[in-house]
């Protein structure tokens, strides 16, 4: 693999990590449309540790909050969001470790990514046409956490989107688009680490190259400015465009594969 395809595969997943359109879609989608070889379930996984580091950073003061009272004022109200975060983990943390090998071969049909795209963006539609109720994540509750990580878990498929899924989840709860899109990146941080210190194993030494750094700066930069900019979004205006792109990509794709 080229420096310049792991920067485009890496700003591919930056961009889909955190816009409701399937990073693992585009990821896989990508070297079928170019003729790149493809390098496995491994390396997109590890593409993700570029969207963890932007999430990590876009939201340090976040974090610091977070575990500063989630350690030391675990059963009060502001001490909570760590554990419930933790326990949204859980359900993809058991997803991932039993799907974990049609993740790899069947989810990866280009039919199958084309339907997740078009079936799963009229939930999401529905969703975002539900009148909000909740302003902020403060009134995340263990209800919500497991809810959203079993949504979470739908991601497992390509084309389903993780933030697609766990966003959607949040809307029908009564959330907001910006505190629902919020909780979707902070239950994004624990799922990418786990799944990335999985995939690391696999990973052959040789292949951590220049090339590879790259690919992972891109992911890191690109995911970066997407949720800074998809926030500012959300504050103005609904999903409705992002819907319209995966309808059209999924039928794109079906077009492809009957032709």
């Amino acid at each position: 693999m080229t420096a310049l395809q792991a920067v485009i595969l890496g700003i591919l997943q930056g961009t889909g990590e955190f816009l409701p359109i399937s990073s693992s879609a585009h990821l896989a989608l990508a070297p079928r449309l170019f003729g790149w070889q493809y390098q496995g379930l491994a390396y997109d996984v590890m593409l993700h540790l570029g969207t963890l580091l932007a999430v990590l950073v876009y939201f340090a003061k976040d974090w610091v909050n977070i575990l500063r009272d989630g350690l030391a004022r675990p059963r009060q109200k502001e001490g909570r969001l760590l554990w419930l975060l933790a326990a949204g983990s859980v359900p993809a943390g058991i997803g991932g470790l039993l799907l974990h090998e049609l993740a790899e071969t069947a989810f990866r049909d280009p039919r199958w990514i084309a339907f997740n795209l078009i079936f799963f963006s009229l939930f999401i539609y529905l969703a975002d046409r539900k009148p909000a109720q909740i302003s902020q994540e403060s009134s995340f509750t263990l209800k919500d956490a497991l809810l959203m990580g079993l949504a979470q878990t739908i991601a497992l498929m390509p084309g389903a989107s993780r933030s697609g899924m766990t966003i959607m989840a949040a809307l029908f709860l009564g959330y907001s688009r910006p505190a629902a899109a919020r909780l979707s990146f902070l239950l994004s941080a624990p799922v990418i680490f786990g799944a990335g210190l999985f995939e690391a194993l696999k990973i052959n030494p040789a292949d951590l190259n220049a090339a590879f750094a790259a690919g992972v700066a891109s992911s890191f930069l690109s995911g970066l400015a997407v949720i800074g900019l998809f926030l500012a979004w959300l504050r103005k205006r609904g999903l409705a465009p992002f819907l319209v792109y995966r309808a059209l990509l999924g039928g794109i794709i079906f077009w492809l594969a009957a032709n």
